[in-house]
């Protein structure tokens, strides 16, 4: 999608920290960071929201995503300690940006209910 932030993210047409990726999924770091680490992991693919996911990309992209976290979490060494990982769907559910995306927050004690 032309107008898509996280599509010209993972086109290279606008610079990222990249902690991860591959031919499906790219990591990147939050230009806002809302823990010591704090990650955004997305399909290169654009998929507006979870709402969105075909039977394809559940069976293609959420297990890449997935993997792309538990590697980012052996490799950045905050696997052991624990992290919280944040999809948020849609207006209401705090979706800021239409291209499904993960947050990946550790480095710290997060708290419940978060916000």
């Amino acid at each position: 999608m032309s107008d898509c932030l996280f599509c010209k993210i993972a086109e290279g047409q606008i610079p990222a920290k990249i902690a991860y990726e591959n031919d499906k999924v790219i990591a990147f770091y939050d230009i806002t960071p809302q823990a010591p680490i704090h990650l955004l992991v997305i399909p290169r693919k654009h998929i507006p929201s979870a709402r969105d996911l075909s039977p394809e990309d559940m069976q293609e992209i959420l297990p890449s995503i997935f993997e792309a976290i538990q590697r980012l979490s052996e490799d950045l060494g905050f696997k052991e300690k624990g992290y919280r990982i944040v999809n948020n769907c849609g207006v209401d559910g705090g979706q800021s940006v239409d291209h499904l995306h993960f947050h990946v927050l550790g480095g710290r004690q997060l708290q419940w209910p978060p916000g």
